[in-house]
């Protein structure tokens, strides 16, 4: 055995991946010529995935300027004891401690070599610590007792938390990782439970703003002069009852001020939000002082902002300001290759949580989910295997104990609109594909309003005034039903 391995390049092998430290060499055009097991295990790679490919191909968020490895190729010169958190190709998030260095072969640079360890986990311990010192030290000021009656918080998510290795997650990852190192407004765009939420904690946990308030507030949840006071703060005397009060603004000064439904804030607050974005400024109700307020703005919204420009509920220099950075959250449909990583977590959660021994879906339910829409997107795959596992009684959830929609779905429905759509104009299209999405939620919801209008994502309002312009309403008042089969004119 000894004779075997003796001078051979396989001892060199042996040794380095039973190393705790992860080897990563690449030659002088870049490319990776040695990764040894542990760097796989680090990064969640194989090395087949890593050797003969160049090193920024490897790793989607590093540049020519971020990349250790290609600093040293061009200067020379090592890089010794570094911090860096990176995205791998599979999208997880990895904050490494490391040292690069050149290799010289007779005075002749040929390329070079990083030595790092894994401390991500280190790194998350520590910044818990240090959130839990600002609680302790926040309790004992006035500002924190203010502070418990709003919706001031601290955001629990991190990158990490976002579950997805497509690329359309990798890179959005990618590019809100670099946009937390700023304080630019940022507009995050996506549908209803795609996750836009997780990518706002996780840039403020991400930001230099971290150990600062993290205050969130949705802009449809309050009439316009309640929100207005809510947001800029009020003074005593500007309306009866009113007392010296910050607002959300002030509150969530050094940290980060979470609006979400941007769209629904009212068109005269929108003008004083711009206000704020342009010159860091604001006075309370009733109020003549002008105040500082050092706080990052992140907006979110479930609908097109440039349709809601052209409906005039988003007022387009605001848009403009806050579009400076646009985040877009794909939906589950985009990235099916994700469910399965999302069930094999919100398994593990509900396990814990209710007590299952859970191991997996079957091959029927897993064919289902990647049959199925997913209009809810990723909030409902939860809700989907949180009603499974209060069902199921053994190890696998079987097609049985999912929702009925989900067991039942048939996406023949999609292909009879698209026949439809043959010749017609735009207009014409969208209100094909309007009305038919309207009748096949009515009928999986047997008629009933409210429900359909959930499956929907919009809201009971808004599918009342649709079903009302298509000739589809006429309700019944006791049950909130539709009456009749009649009222479903089918064609």
């Amino acid at each position: 055995m000894l004779n075997e391995l003796d001078g051979s390049d396989s001892c060199l092998d042996l040794v380095l991946d039973r190393l705790d430290q992860a080897v990563h060499v690449i030659n002088c055009e870049g490319i990776t010529i040695y990764y040894n097991q542990t760097a796989a295990e680090v990064e969640g790679l194989q090395a087949t995935e890593v050797m003969g490919k160049h090193v920024l191909q490897v790793y989607p968020s590093l540049t020519l300027e971020t990349s250790s490895l290609m600093e040293v190729l061009a200067t020379g010169k090592p890089v010794l004891d570094q911090q860096q958190t990176i995205v791998s190709r599979t999208g997880r998030i990895i904050t490494i401690h490391y040292s690069t260095f050149p290799l010289y072969r007779e005075g002749i640079l040929v390329g070079a070599c990083d030595l790092s360890r894994d401390i991500t986990k280190i790194k998350e311990m520590s910044d818990r610590v240090m959130d839990l010192q600002a609680v302790l030290l926040d309790k004992k000021s006035t500002n924190f007792k203010k502070a418990k009656k709003t919706e001031i918080s601290f955001a629990k998510y991190t990158f990490n938390d976002i579950i997805g290795s497509h690329d359309l997650m990798v890179k959005l990852k990618v590019v809100s990782q670099r946009v937390a190192s700023t304080s630019s407004p940022v507009l995050v765009i996506g549908e209803t439970g795609a996750g836009k939420e997780l990518v706002v904690q996780s840039i403020h946990n991400a930001s230099s703003r971290k150990d600062g308030p993290f205050v969130a507030q949705n802009c449809a949840a309050f009439p316009a002069t309640l929100l207005e006071s809510i947001l800029f703060g009020t003074v005593k005397g500007s309306f009866t009852g009113a007392e010296d009060r910050p607002g959300l603004f002030e509150l969530a000064d050094r940290g980060t001020l979470f609006l979400d439904e941007i769209n629904s804030m009212p068109m005269e607050l929108q003008s004083k939000l711009l206000r704020v974005l342009q010159d860091g400024t604001l006075r309370r109700l009733g109020d003549n002082k002008v105040r500082e307020v050092d706080t990052r703005v992140i907006a979110c919204t479930n609908v097109d902002p440039q349709e809601a420009v052209r409906k005039k509920e988003l007022r387009i220099d605001l848009y403009y300001r806050l579009n400076v950075v646009a985040l877009q959250v794909p939906s589950l449909r985009e990235r099916k290759s994700d469910i399965a990583a999302l069930v094999e977590h919100f398994i593990m959660v509900y396990n814990a949580k209710i007590g299952r021994s859970v191991q997996k879906i079957s091959e029927e339910v897993d064919q289902a989910f990647l049959k199925y829409s997913w209009p809810g997107n990723v909030r409902e795959l939860q809700h989907a295997i949180e009603h499974a596992m209060n069902i199921v009684s053994g190890h696998i959830i079987e097609i049985e104990h999912i929702p009925e929609h989900l067991r039942n779905y048939d996406d023949d429905h999609s292909r009879e609109i698209y026949c439809q759509l043959n010749g017609k104009s735009l207009p014409e299209i969208l209100g094909t594909v309007e009305r038919s999405a309207l009748l096949h939620a009515l009928e999986r919801s047997e008629g009933n309003i409210s429900k359909a209008a959930l499956s929907l994502g919009i809201p009971r309002q808004t599918i009342q005034y649709k079903l009302k312009i298509y000739g589809l309403l006429r309700r019944n008042k006791k049950d909130d039903s539709l009456l009749g089969g009649d009222c479903i004119e089918k064609t």
